[in-house]
This record gives C-alpha cells, structure tokens and sequence, in this order.
C-alpha cells in the first residue's frame, strides 16, 4: 500500500517545481485508506535517484526535524529543503522528477543509551553528540543507513563522528548517543503519477 505521507512529499515537490496545485495529505489518506494518527512527531525526508531497474540508487538531499512537528506542514516544508537546500547537492530540477524515490520517516521511541554501543543494527537510528576542542559536535544516520551501506556499530561510530566534522575517534569522545526508531515510507516517481491518475490528476 502506498503511504500518503510519502506522497505527500512527492506532491509538494512536484507542485512546487511544476507549479500545478498540490493534492493536499487528507485528499491523499481518503485515497489510500489511511485512517487520521499522530498528527505530531520528528521526521526526516529523503530523496534518492534510481535506475530504471530499481536496483540502484543514490542519495540526493536528505534533510529533517527532531522537534514535534506537525505532520502536514512539516513534512512539505521538509521535502522541499532536502529537495532544493540541501547543500550537499545542487536544487533538484523538473527534469529529474521521473528517475526519484521520496522516503518518510517518522522517528519514535526515543531513548537515551547507556553507552555508544547500546543500541541494534537495522532497528535503531542514532544520534550523538559530544565536545572536542571546545566545540560542539552532532550527528545522526537514520535506521536503515547503516545496513544499507553494510557497516556494523563501530563503523558507524567512526562515520557519525566524520559527518559531526570531527576526526577524532569515538573511543577517545565522550560521546552521549539517543537510540530511536522510525517508520519509514517510499514513493517512486511512477506510483506518485498513478495516484494522480487515480484522482483524475495528469
């Protein structure tokens, strides 16, 4: 089943850079048969690039929230800032709207770990924090990041630390680490286009 909320996501991309309406997250649940959740909770969107075998992908802008956001604003507000703010990347353009993924996630069950290597490969995400030289370091990977790119948890100790912009090891930090999980949702571009069908949408 197609979750609205990953719709969603590629709606307000899609709107936005083909200046058509936006569809609209309760239109979206109507189709899909979603009944009304939390309304409120951190999230984070990601847009991937795909082959035409689906077997591939790349990375394009990968932005979100730890704040209790409001799912319908938050998530068009953030599927446009990984889209196009992203400063890893250059701002997606129409062209590229046939070859994306969209994934949602929302985040839940946060809890602090007893320490760096308290928590489960494939089931948790993390985020830490620490200080080094008088500065303040963060940084975190979403659930499916580290099974995705085959590390285990001191691999992605030691890639957490790299993208806080820290060289140092995390053996050597003080590193306080939050464990949480999250559900996550995708779209293609192709079933995006077939639920606007669906509504009568081209």
């Amino acid at each position: 089943m197609i979750s609205p909320y990953a719709a969603y996501a590629f709606d307000s991309l899609f709107a936005r850079l083909t200046h058509k309406s936006p569809i609209g997250l309760s239109r979206l649940k109507a189709l899909c048969g979603v009944e009304e959740q939390d309304q409120h909770c951190p999230l984070f969107v990601t847009w991937n690039t795909i082959t035409d075998d689906a077997e591939d992908k790349s990375l394009r802008g990968c932005i979100g929230n730890f704040g209790n956001l409001e799912l319908e604003s938050g998530i068009k507000e953030y599927a446009l800032i990984a889209a196009l703010e992203d400063t890893r990347f250059e701002p997606i353009v129409p062209e590229e709207l046939p070859s994306l993924e969209c994934d949602v996630t929302l985040l839940k069950h946060f809890e602090k770990a007893d320490n760096p290597l308290d928590w489960e490969l494939g089931k948790h995400g993390v985020r830490i924090s620490f200080s080094s030289s008088h500065q303040q370091f963060s940084a975190t990977f979403l659930p499916d990041v580290a099974v995705e790119q085959g590390w285990d948890k001191n691999e992605t100790l030691d890639h957490l630390v790299r993208k806080a912009g820290s060289r140092g090891d995390w053996r050597n930090l003080d590193i306080i680490l939050t464990r949480y999980q999250g559900i996550k949702t995708s779209i293609t571009y192709g079933e995006y286009v077939t639920l606007r069908g669906q509504l009568g949408l081209k």
